[in-house]
């Protein structure tokens, strides 16, 4: 029965082209010398952004994984089964080496490669991302134990997903997962109650985790108190006889989003275990991959405002109120452009680590490494979780229900702030590396320093950031005071020597200003909005 005429409606953002209409990421990717896989970011932009590829990503969060503790006859398996989408987005992720790329193409651009597939693949779908992570961040940590990288790094890197439940031995690819949080502590991993026992040259755990990331891994790095303290432990699926593990599942977390990757509770009942480094060192072992993980919360959460600045680029262009499209309201404008602001100051800083990261034989890039990493995972997830909210009230009812994009996104990048430790923990951390490594303010302050005399309120930003920087003034209570100014101002700074002074200057006046809100939308005035949001979303012939 006919009713009315459908109009004045939104086409789909489908059969895009994610690298071809991200100018901001391919500046960045040529300006980190990366133009050399520009062949495979083209590819997998083209093929992520087509209708049946984002189909996927809804299908695999529309069907969660499914935990089968025993098979018909009563054995216990431990097994987790997903939807065939996943799989498929899994097959692509590996095969385009997210999770190995600069271990297996060790060059200069490496790392910003690697964050730009990594950034395309979150926008279509986030919770396959997870096992794609931990894998890639295992490395450093594994190497660490060099008879098991021997053994393990050859299907670790593998180009190949193999999601059977096999022995290693017996697969063409592996994932490696992590393991560290318990009931007791959360964050406090010295308060892990997991005990290691010796056995022979290896070990026996037995313990629980409250929360272990992706369990159909074919191992994990995980943490237990062995003899000599707090150490460091390689927990495999399997038993070197081939017989299963005393890896235990015990249920699967029901989380508010990231709803396609599955998050589990564990026991280990004496499971085998080898060492990982060196024994009572367990937090120093696995902080580098720790490290990799926070920086790919980074990305993500980059990524997912990414998506969300997209759909409203979209939806204003085509939809009319009051007679004229969204795009023409200077209050939208502001909005917009506002966002956008956000999402390239965001992949600004993201940038700058991947090539921090691309040149760690430079003292001076690690120093400034290590307070990078725990300035952009506070701040650039925290902001994502404000920002999401304004692109699902750009789109209004639309952008509320579930046949939108927009909610998977609001539920999905939360997780970005608590994994691997909250805003606190990060926080603190920065007061951490500033206190160890004093020097890192040198470097720090060299960093921001360079960029001066090229904008104003950057220069009148750094003059009331000096005194904060001194170490008699680096309080705990502070702490997240001192982070987000440390964020903004090397956002302010990337951004300047980016290449594009309209995107600098309205950033700098927009965030390092006395009258600068909270909220987007409150763009002063002067700054080009218009331009600003055609660079977020161009058209293409």
């Amino acid at each position: 029965m006919k009713t009315h005429d459908v109009f004045n409606q939104v086409p789909p953002l489908e059969n895009h082209h994610l690298f071809e209409t991200d100018i901001p990421l391919q500046e960045a990717v040529e300006k980190n010398q990366g133009n050399w896989a520009l062949s495979q970011l083209e590819s997998y932009g083209h093929q992520l952004g087509t209708q049946v590829w984002i189909d996927k990503g809804f299908q695999a969060n529309q069907s969660p994984p499914v935990f089968h503790s025993h098979d018909r006859v009563g054995n216990r398996i431990d097994e987790v089964e997903f939807h065939p989408a996943y799989h498929e987005l899994m097959t692509a992720g590996i095969g385009h080496q997210i999770h190995a790329f600069p271990w297996n193409h060790p060059r200069p651009g490496a790392h910003t490669v690697r964050m730009a597939l990594f950034y395309l693949h979150s926008q279509n779908e986030a919770g396959s991302c997870c096992p794609l992570s931990m894998t890639f961040a295992c490395v450093p940590t594994l190497q660490q134990a060099p008879s098991l990288a021997r053994s393990w790094l050859p299907k670790i890197l593998s180009e190949q997903y193999d999601p059977r439940s096999l022995p290693v031995s017996q697969k063409k690819g592996a994932t490696i997962g992590m393991a560290m949080t318990e009931k007791q502590g959360g964050t406090d991993v010295r308060a892990n109650s997991t005990q290691a026992n010796q056995a022979g040259s290896d070990y026996e755990l037995s313990g629980h985790k409250w929360f272990c990331s992706a369990p159909m891994s074919d191992a994990f790095l995980t943490l237990a108190q062995s003899q000599e303290g707090l150490s460091c432990f390689l927990v495999p699926r399997w038993r070197p006889d081939g017989s299963r593990n005393g890896f235990h599942i015990q249920r699967l977390k029901n989380k508010l989003g990231n709803r396609s990757n599955a998050s589990s509770e564990v026991e280990f009942h004496q499971a085998f275990a080898q060492l990982v480094g060196e024994a009572g060192k367990g937090i120093s072992t696995i902080i580098e991959m720790v490290s990799l993980t926070r920086y790919d919360c980074m990305i993500g959460s980059t990524a997912l405002m990414r998506r969300a600045v997209a759909e409203v680029v979209q939806h204003i262009r085509h939809r009319k109120v009051m007679g004229k499209y969204l795009i023409d309201h200077p209050l939208m404008q502001n909005v917009v452009a506002d966002m956008c602001l956000e999402v390239e100051a965001a992949l600004c800083m993201t940038a700058r680590v991947a090539k921090a990261l691309d040149h760690t034989q430079h003292p001076e890039e690690r120093l400034l490494l290590r307070l990078l990493l725990p300035i952009g995972k506070y701040w650039i997830c925290k902001r994502g979780v404000h920002m999401m909210g304004e692109a699902m009230e750009c789109l209004g009812g639309n952008g509320y229900v579930e046949a939108s994009i927009l909610p998977r996104l609001y539920r999905e990048i939360p997780v970005n702030s608590i994994w691997e430790g909250s805003g606190n923990v990060q926080c603190l951390d920065v007061l951490r590396a500033i206190s160890r490594n004093p020097e890192s303010l040198e470097v720090l302050h060299l960093t921001l320093a360079k960029n001066r005399h090229l904008n104003k309120d950057y220069d009148q930003f750094l003059d009331k950031l000096w005194p904060i920087l001194q170490i008699e003034h680096l309080t705990p209570y502070a702490a997240r005071q001192l982070t987000e100014f440390l964020a903004k101002a090397l956002q302010a700074s990337f951004l300047l020597e980016s290449g594009n002074p309209q995107i600098a200057e309205a950033y700098c006046t927009s965030r390092l200003t006395q009258s600068s809100l909270s909220c987007f939308g409150t763009l002063p005035a002067g700054i080009q909005t218009k331009a600003i949001i055609e660079r977020a979303l161009p058209h293409l012939d």
